[in-house]
């Protein structure tokens, strides 16, 4: 017999036991009512309270509990007002008390919920980022060593050999000395391909907008842009959102068969939103693909969010949302 069972068994004893002797005193006024409620309201809370705790830990049981108590004591004062004949309906005050008590915990629960939600997300975020700034400092290391690195260490041996000929063999010195100039230019390019990945000197001299026009020039689809970004921007933000925006224009050169893009960009007090709009064959999926994903990823780190509206035969819609501090 579970605990519910046994406090039924013991609630209806005791009435049984409080109206036998009512019977056997001369009845008179019908006390056992009360006997009746007290065990009633034990009983009911028990089992209110029983069903509130099954919740798992956390603000939901708490709200759950105050619901349990507050439900009780309105519950008792409708009985006491039931039994006492009627009259005055004072129950009111009291139940529009309780409900004020549960509404009040319940706005402080959801509150409560959304900070730890948005803790959660922010961890989550943090992580992403750690563990994309490992893998980037890996991949340049890796640019480097492969490119840049590989090209100065022969840049350095056809010096070397050059030095040697240059009194037998003038004219292979000349050539050799050539073939270094080009492994520098190479190099150079090398190194300024590896920087641009990591922060675009356009983007370092003009600012986000420019650096955002300077993409669309360079587009093989004619692509305008309206709009500027506010000013004051984190460099932190602004690589994310240039980058994001070269990925999604990337996309549309790559996968859309547009036609015309545009990129928009609109400034609240409190938002930045760059929509990025082409008039391609649509069908496009975050889901499909690493690109979207990486977009996502690097706006999670400074806050900002990615959407995609893209039904099959378009146009495509991408809307990345910044909020500003």
């Amino acid at each position: 017999m579970n605990g519910v069972a046994r406090s039924l068994a013991v609630a209806v004893a005791l009435s049984a036991a409080a109206t036998a002797a009512w019977l056997v005193t001369g009845r008179g006024e019908f006390w056992p009512r009360w006997v009746a409620f007290a065990a009633g309201v034990v009983l009911l809370g028990e089992a209110l309270l029983r069903r509130a705790l099954r919740r798992p830990p956390g603000p939901r049981r708490w709200l759950a509990v105050d619901a349990a108590v507050c439900g009780l004591i309105a519950t008792a004062d409708l009985a006491v007002y039931v039994l006492t004949g009627g009259g005055y309906f004072w129950p009111a005050w009291t139940i529009l008390g309780l409900s004020g008590i549960v509404a009040l915990h319940a706005w402080a629960a959801t509150r409560e919920n959304a900070l730890a939600t948005r803790v959660a997300a922010l961890t989550s975020s943090r992580r992403t980022a750690v563990d994309r700034q490992a893998a980037e400092l890996k991949r340049v290391e890796r640019d480097l060593h492969d490119g840049a690195q590989a090209r100065l260490v022969s840049l350095a041996l056809t010096l070397g050999l050059a030095k040697d000929l240059v009194g037998r063999d003038a004219g292979g010195a000349v050539q050799l000395v050539e073939e270094a100039r080009q492994a520098a230019v190479a190099a150079l390019d090398d190194l300024r391909t590896v920087m641009h990945s990591i922060h675009p000197a356009v983007l370092a001299d003009r600012g986000l907008g420019d650096a955002v026009r300077a993409l669309a020039l360079d587009l093989a689809v004619p692509a305008t842009v309206t709009g500027d970004p506010p000013a004051g921007l984190s460099p932190a933000t602004e690589t994310a959102v240039y980058f994001a925006v070269a990925e999604a224009l990337a996309n549309v050169v790559k996968h859309s068969g547009a036609t015309h893009a545009e990129v928009a960009f609109t400034t609240t007090r409190t938002t930045l939103r760059v929509e990025i709009r082409d008039d391609g064959t649509g069908g496009a999926d975050p889901a499909a693909g690493s690109g979207l994903r990486g977009i996502t990823d690097r706006l999670d780190a400074v806050d900002a969010r990615l959407t995609v509206s893209s039904p099959p035969g378009g146009p495509t819609l991408v809307t990345l949302t910044v909020p500003l501090s």
